[in-house]
């Protein structure tokens, strides 16, 4: 059937701004089949939309979701749903689970329970070294085949340059990504946060070199090698400069940065709450500065909100004992668009590009854009809402977030991805 959407306003990928449309889509081809006024768009099924607005189907390349092996802290199920709520209708989930995602049978199985799911589409990220385990490379051709998307030991850096440089040249001949989790690990020692909330706070410190340094030694691996670099959750102005001198210089790498890296810095750390313990640290107020330019910029591709979900018991165990990690998918948007696009440092086409089209693009990956032809992954949202962010009402298992209590705009109120919907407001919680 023909869904035609009316009296809402619609994404205009080309023009990077809203225009008063009717958008329509065949829920069976799965594809958008017409832009326009509604008068000239035949439909078999019309529904009003008025007071919402129409983006592209938001694309996460960077989350956790703990399946296998760890589903006290998330479940495929869970983390899936809560990727629809964000308006997230693809993510790609890393490699950290138990037993790690290095086999391809893995790859299968979380393709084939994450299809029947039915929420948003999951891309597994194979591991970059065989069991995260820092020694030998993972299987990539066979991982490759199973349909990973790209190739991490995201949670750990890779710290052997020998054999990162080896991983490079392989995957340049399968032309899928290296993916990084940048930390030189005799720099950082697990240290937990920035150095001056550390001093305040009477815990350890994790040096910004540990970044930096990891991040310039692959720059200069990748130059070598021409293989495509991403370096995940950027965070330190050093590390940006590096990021910027290598695209300068023409090689293929492409960054990320996260929600709480634009939006927070050591000094909204009031306390020893765990739930300011992720790594890489919350940084200072200079490093969020640059983080925010760069990605104003195009510097920092896109955004990832690296979800890392945990059980409250183990976030409760104390700033040096708990576990890295924030949950961030259903508020990603909303606390972006109130902190950027409403407080005029980012436009809106900005901060759409790096949600949508241009992981779509950096990945080989379907939607990103509201076009004639193009998948129908599109997100509801209403931009004028207010609410309060609670984490009791998340679909994910974690409540670990910093941006509780806070007021935000930019509601979510349905999901949409290959024509049929996956989230609408106030639906039940998967089992």
């Amino acid at each position: 059937m023909r869904v035609r959407l009316d009296e809402g306003r619609v994404w205009d990928t080309g023009l990077g701004d809203f225009i008063e449309a009717s958008v329509a889509y065949d829920d069976e081809t799965g594809e958008i089949v017409a832009i326009g006024h509604a008068s000239a768009i035949q439909a078999d099924v019309v529904r009003s939309i008025r007071g919402l607005s129409v983006l592209p189907g938001f694309i996460d390349v960077h989350v956790h979701l703990r399946d296998p092996g760890l589903t006290h802290k998330e479940t495929l199920a869970s983390g899936l749903q809560a990727a629809a709520a964000g308006g997230f209708t693809q993510v790609a989930c890393m490699p950290n689970t138990k037993p790690p995602i290095a086999s391809a049978e893995i790859v299968e199985d979380i393709r084939r329970r994450g299809a029947a799911i039915g929420k948003a589409e999951v891309h597994p990220i194979a591991c970059l070294t065989a069991d995260q385990a820092g020694e030998r490379l993972a299987d990539y051709a066979s991982l490759a085949q199973a349909g990973a998307l790209g190739f991490s030991d995201d949670g750990r850096g890779v710290q052997d340059g020998g054999l990162m440089r080896q991983a490079l040249v392989e995957l340049r001949s399968l032309g899928k990504p290296a993916m990084i989790h940048a930390e030189d690990e005799s720099i950082s020692r697990g240290g937990a946060l920035h150095e001056r909330a550390a001093a305040r706070l009477g815990t350890s410190a994790q040096p910004g070199s540990a970044e930096a340094a990891m991040i310039a030694r692959d720059v200069l691996l990748a130059e070598e090698t021409g293989a495509h670099l991403h370096v995940c959750h950027v965070s330190r102005e050093a590390s940006v400069a590096i990021v910027r001198f290598a695209k300068a210089r023409g090689v293929r790498v492409t960054a990320e940065v996260t929600p709480h890296h634009l939006l927070l810095s050591e000094r909204d750390i009031d306390g020893p709450d765990a739930v300011w313990k992720v790594n890489p640290p919350i940084a200072a107020e200079e490093d969020r500065r640059a983080c925010l330019a760069a990605f104003a910029d195009g510097t920092l591709d896109v955004i990832a909100t690296d979800h890392a979900p945990h059980h409250p018991d183990e976030k409760a165990k104390g700033m040096d004992e708990a576990p890295f990690g924030m949950v961030g998918l259903e508020v990603a948007f909303a606390v972006l668009y109130t902190g950027l696009v409403r407080e005029g440092l980012v436009p809106m086409r900005r901060l759409v590009a790096a949600m949508s089209a241009r992981p779509a693009q950096l990945f080989g990956l379907q939607g990103g854009q509201i076009r004639p032809g193009a998948r129908a992954d599109l997100v509801l949202v209403d931009l004028g809402r207010r609410f309060r962010v609670d984490p009791s009402e998340f679909y994910t298992k974690g409540r670990n977030t910093p941006f509780a209590g806070r007021e935000v705009f930019g509601r979510v109120v349905e999901t949409i991805r290959a024509g049929r919907a996956i989230f609408c407001e106030g639906e039940e919680r998967l089992s």
